[in-house]
């Protein structure tokens, strides 16, 4: 495991990594209408434009740079591997079949974007952004990370509670033809199977303002593919230990998810704002204490030492929610297509269709009903963004 600034297995480090948090790309080609609307926010959508003008300029085919004798034996072998995973997310997986993640750019830099996330004081639910035509998330991002800790500072200082995170992959959803990155090549084969079977699902299926439902769904798919292509290649071990941290995770996840509801509990209580915050440092330190005591139980390491350290707050457990609280709805739902993933597919997009639908597979048993992060609306445009 790399020691890097935020958290490290598998699963979860690739919710960090993935561009998921990332979903303003179609914002960014819309940055002349959004300057026509008198956009308070035109700064961010122009920076985001540019950035993802950058990576889509800067991409070769992987063919190209493989085929080169000049190219270097480890990002050989690297691209080499992106092209079996990309293979296996058409054939076994039914995912995708496009010019995605077919071409590479070398960003020379640890990471694509830095990601914000922000909660109030007082509550487990994220603020959102919203922007013209291309919709609301619950996070903004960008490619420059002093303008991310810049909005994040404004955020604090108005008192809400923020989370600062570097990520590795970028995706415009297919919009456009979404190269591997530099950034993607730096993990294990895992973190890189996942990334792209992760960001394809999200091609294939996305509902716009239910992020969710979205990432609870592409985090079913990056599971269940993960694991399929490890059984298919033989590699039982890994395979073994793969589930081994997904177990440990869904036990992780659990203790989060009792957290907010702790918090949630204690925010609806009519207390002095001092003792809410006592009780609150009380809740967020214990469970960063049971989330320890966990992997010294089971002798792993989930990567969430850095975020303990630097203290859990709304922000953080928000984040988590957003891609864990509908994933036992949707792991059902599999099950129930008998492991079938074309008929799972079909599945997901009917219920995709109808809002009470979607929250009703939220509330499958196993799931966390009451515990979904929601979001908190910021103006539409949001605050001052840094740029």
């Amino acid at each position: 495991m790399l020691a890097d600034p935020q958290p490290g297995s598998s699963r979860w480090a690739s919710r960090i990594r993935l561009s998921q948090w990332l979903r303003f790309a179609r914002a960014a080609s819309l940055a002349s209408l959004a300057a026509l609307s008198g956009c308070a926010s035109v700064g961010f959508v122009g920076q985001a434009a540019h950035g993802e003008w950058q990576l889509l300029h800067a991409r070769r085919p992987i063919a190209r740079i493989i085929a080169n004798p000049a190219t270097a034996p480890t990002l050989r072998a690297r691209l080499q591997l992106v092209q079996d995973i990309r293979q296996f997310a058409v054939s076994d997986l039914g995912l995708p079949d496009n010019r995605s993640y077919r071409s590479y750019t070398d960003l020379r830099r640890p990471y694509v974007v830095w990601n914000v996330v922000a909660a109030p004081e007082f509550s487990v639910r994220p603020l959102q952004w919203c922007f013209p035509i291309s919709g609301c998330v619950s996070y903004r991002g960008y490619f420059k990370e002093r303008r991310a800790r810049a909005f994040a500072a404004k955020l604090s200082a108005r008192g809400d509670d923020v989370q600062v995170d570097g990520v590795t992959a970028f995706s415009t959803l297919g919009h456009f033809a979404d190269p591997v990155l530099s950034t993607m090549l730096r993990y294990g084969d895992l973190d890189l199977a996942g990334t792209i079977f992760h960001e394809l699902a999200h091609q294939l299926i996305y509902i716009p303002g239910d992020s969710e439902f979205d990432e609870s769904f592409a985090m079913t798919v990056q599971a269940e593919g993960v694991s399929r292509w490890l059984a298919a290649r033989g590699r039982s071990a890994e395979l073994a230990g793969y589930l081994r941290e997904q177990r440990l995770e869904d036990q992780i996840d659990a203790l989060f998810a009792a957290g907010r509801t702790q918090l949630s509990r204690l925010y609806a209580e009519s207390l002095p704002a001092s003792l809410k915050r006592a009780r609150k440092r009380a809740i967020l330190a214990q469970v960063g204490e049971r989330i320890r005591a966990l992997e010294g139980q089971e002798h792993l390491d989930s990567g969430y030492d850095e975020w303990i350290k630097r203290g859990l707050n709304n922000a953080s457990l928000a984040s988590i929610g957003t891609y864990s609280d509908c994933v036992p709805g949707f792991e059902q739902l599999l099950r129930d297509n008998h492991g079938q993933l074309s008929q799972f597919y079909a599945a997901v997009r009917r219920i995709g269709k109808d809002p009470a639908a979607r929250r009703a597979l939220c509330r499958k048993p196993g799931g966390t009903p009451g515990t979904a992060p929601g979001t908190v609306p910021a103006s539409v445009d949001g605050p001052a963004d840094g740029s």
